[in-house]
């Protein structure tokens, strides 16, 4: 084989790399374009926005505060003198009711230590 059959057959190499890199760069064009006007059609068919009116809007006594109290349980008795227990049927529609203490209970430094956190515990 002479040199000149060397530099062709290395010539039509590098040219089909260029044709199949061009022919995949428009494949992927194409499908790009395809994908944006699929996705025109599918929010064509979908149900419009809603107008400003339709927007939620405040009610007129303004916005809904957060209420934070202090609950305490409803204590149940025990059955070990001799009463009847409770069944569930008989308690009430919720387990806690509003305390008569409503001031927060806040952790001092010094004064509690969670369970393995190294703290001293009470002082």
């Amino acid at each position: 084989m002479s040199t000149t059959t060397f530099v062709l057959a290395a010539t039509s190499s590098e040219v089909l790399n260029v044709i199949a890199a061009f022919v995949g760069g428009l494949f992927i064009a194409g499908a790009l374009v395809w994908a944006v006007q699929f996705g025109m059609r599918v929010q064509d068919r979908e149900s419009p926005r809603p107008r400003v009116e339709e927007q939620p809007r405040l009610p007129e006594t303004g916005p809904v505060r957060e209420l934070r109290e202090m609950r305490e349980p409803d204590e149940l008795s025990d059955a070990t003198d001799g009463q009847e227990r409770l069944m569930p049927h008989q308690l009430h529609h919720s387990g806690t009711r509003t305390g008569k203490d409503q001031h927060r209970k806040r952790w001092l430094p010094g004064s509690s230590g969670g369970f393995g956190s190294g703290g001293l515990g009470h002082v």
